[in-house]
């Protein structure tokens, strides 16, 4: 351990002490940042105590053990008392890092950042994300014991545990999610609220006067309260009968004080998101019966109080590697589809699967293709699984022959998540993050917007989170400009990290599969229509290269020559076709560029983006059914982009086609204009 851990000591009751240290450590960093949030960790470091040194399964050496339970600070902005309990508990986070809290290149960022210290489960700081990832974690634990326990052999058994605010389950998403996790039933989540009646703006009498307990038990929760946060005996009361507890997910409202100790910021807003203060600290110190000097103390026997979980942990461990060699010897086929998960790789032969589309097959929906392309890879990829937010027919998400996930068929691969966007996108993370799942989740385009947060958070992590997004444009037609995404596509492709794919026929939709499946380094968004689309016989000799480059040339000018190029994506790709032979008949050459994903195109070498967009053609025209914002970068200031920047209209397909100038007759004006 640390030096001060070595060398310090301190007089008084062993369990306070190490209580005390965490609480310091957390507001000795804030104080030395001048930034952050020094009364959550104050409030809640009893609970955290507990928790870590009694309950809590896990091993410092081997930080990402399968088995682990889980533990998520959904109140990410106490990120102060994560720390302090990662170092103390013996993980790869120095006294150093902690004395860098919110500096630039620590691995104590401001709000925990999944990736940047081991033990850090998932990224939490937007209120409501944390508990919902954690309905995902608990699916997840659910769903592997279902598929690989066998009688002796319970491999994945494990808890989540959650520290959630009243900011927390104030959230829409952690309602969401938490119905969600009351409808499956999910026994081994346990959520630990913090409710110490206070918000930034002040009490949370302010705007929040629900009795959050019976809320829960509406959701079908198991409760129990703690009134007393400091009272260890009922804390550990508390958390022993929530983990008897296997049929329902638990909420153990716990009453806490903000700021505790601090003698003239305790349970006020001023100890919420700011330091103490020098002269407060100091005051507050000498209130706990704690050393004002030197800053970041760490008595050696608070590190004690760790040796006997991280003992634990290791000897759980340790079992459990035992276990999975004896798996190995009795149930050789299903450890080797788990060894091949455990490892990150992919079934043997699962591309030989992906189907290929004939011109002759007849039009058909990149929905529907995607359906097709889904069942398919599923059967090969059994770590495949997800479903929709109550558009399963739409979508084409759902896994024929496959049960559907429930508290009584928990080895299901379909779901159902509801009317419940955003938390099936923050449960989705929440599974992905076991890195034994694929999970998809899908819905229209236009509500994308209500799991943006989601999506972004994948992106930041760089989580493998598969989003189907259907209905891709003003072409769905009758259902109007209320269900007409137009800035949506434009939304997902600018968040960093996450690949936007918008495949033009039924081969692009295999190929943008593929890339989907063998993306696990972030996040893949697939977007498709709700119309049917020419299957294009281009797209069977060139998608598979074309499109994992983004952008590629499917149909070129006679000899390479364009006098100028059009550029599309999705259901446009087949208008600019069209409009390419009619060009021809004027004496145009034009060269069409499919372009389903901007990200994997821009990451292309300079000479192959020059190959496609040549320089020495300046008369480039854009097409897509959605906001011409982007398209620029790639026309130039001589170009001009066919586009949508207002909303549509209620109409049948072939109005609106007329109706907003996306038509063969409107591109070949638009060309010749720039001629």
């Amino acid at each position: 351990m640390t030096e001060d851990a070595a060398t310090l000591t301190h007089d008084g009751d062993v369990h306070q002490v190490a209580i005390n240290t965490i609480r310091f450590l957390a507001v000795d960093m804030v104080q030395q940042a001048n930034s952050g949030h020094p009364g959550a960790p104050m409030g809640q470091a009893s609970l955290a105590y507990q928790l870590w040194t009694q309950h809590l399964r896990f091993h410092p050496g081997s930080p990402e053990w399968p088995n682990r339970d889980r533990f998520v600070l959904s109140c990410g902005h106490a990120s102060a008392l994560l720390y302090a309990l990662l170092h103390l508990a013996g993980y790869d986070l120095s006294l150093d890092e902690l004395r860098n809290f919110r500096q630039l290149g620590s691995k104590t960022p401001g709000h925990p950042e999944y990736g940047h210290a081991p033990g850090v489960e998932t990224t939490t700081g937007p209120l409501g994300q944390g508990i919902s990832n954690a309905v995902g974690m608990a699916i997840a634990e659910r769903h592997l014991a279902a598929r690989y326990n066998r009688e002796g052999f319970p491999l994945f058994d494990h808890h989540t545990w959650v520290f959630a605010s009243d900011g927390d389950l104030m959230e829409g998403v952690a309602c969401e999610a938490s119905s969600l996790a009351g409808h499956l039933g999910l026994g081994k989540l346990i959520v630990i609220y913090d409710d110490n009646d206070i918000t930034i703006d002040g009490g949370t009498e302010l705007a929040f006067s629900e009795n959050v307990v019976q809320r829960y038990q509406s959701y079908g929760w198991h409760t129990l309260e703690i009134d007393d946060s400091n009272d260890l005996a009922a804390i550990e009361a508390a958390i022993s009968a929530a983990k008897v507890e296997t049929g329902r997910p638990t909420l153990i409202r716990a009453k806490t004080h903000i700021g505790y100790g601090s003698p003239n910021k305790q349970d006020s807003s001023s100890a919420h998101g700011s330091p103490l203060g020098h002269d407060e600290v100091a005051l507050t110190k000498r209130n706990l019966s704690w050393p004002t000097e030197p800053t970041f103390r760490i008595p050696k026997e608070a590190v004690g109080t760790f040796d006997g979980a991280r003992r634990r942990g290791a000897e759980l461990e340790s079992a459990w590697n035992d276990l999975l060699g004896r798996y190995r010897q009795a149930h050789s086929q299903a450890a080797a589809e788990l060894d091949t998960r455990l490892t990150g790789d992919l079934p043997v032969g699962w591309e030989g699967v992906l189907p290929h589309f004939q011109p002759e097959d007849g039009p058909l929906a990149t929905r529907k293709a995607s359906g097709a392309v889904l069942t398919a890879i599923a059967a090969k990829v059994p770590e495949l699984l997800g479903g929709s937010a109550d558009l399963a027919p739409s979508n084409n998400t759902f896994l024929k022959g496959e049960a559907v996930f429930s508290a009584t068929e928990p080895g299901g691969r379909n779901f159902h998540f509801g009317v419940r966007e955003h938390a099936m996108g923050a449960v989705i993370n929440g599974m992905a993050l076991s890195k034994l799942l694929r999970p998809y989740g899908g819905t229209f385009l236009i509500f994308s917007d209500y799991m943006r947060p989601a999506v972004r958070l994948a992106g930041l992590m760089g989580l493998p989170s598969l989003f189907i997004f259907t209905h891709d444009s003003i072409f769905l037609g009758e259902d109007g400009p209320t269900h007409q995404p137009i800035s949506q596509l434009l939304s997902m492709r600018s968040i960093p990290g996450v690949t936007v794919l918008r495949p033009c026929d039924a081969n692009e939709t295999t190929e943008a599969w593929r890339a989907a499946i063998k993306n696990q380094q972030g996040p893949t968004v697939l977007v498709l229509s709700r119309q049917s689309l020419p299957v294009l016989a281009q797209t069977l000799e060139r998608a598979a290269e074309g499109l994992p480059r983004g952008g590629y040339v499917l149909a070129d000018a006679p000899n390479g020559a364009p006098d100028a190029v059009l550029l599309a994506s999705g259901s446009e790709v087949a208008l600019a076709l069209t409009a390419q032979q009619q060009l021809k008949s004027e004496g145009v050459a034009t060269r069409v560029v499919s372009m389903p994903c901007w990200s994997l195109f821009d990451a292309q070498d300079a000479g192959y983006r020059d190959s496609v967009l040549p320089a020495g053609v300046s008369k480039r025209l854009a097409i897509e059914a959605g906001c011409s914002l982007g398209w620029h970068k790639y026309v130039g200031a001589d170009g001009d982009v066919l586009a949508l920047d207002g909303f549509g209209a209620s109409a049948p397909l072939a109005a609106l086609q007329q109706e907003f100038g996306f038509t063969p007759e409107e591109v070949v004006r638009r060309v010749k204009a720039m001629m």
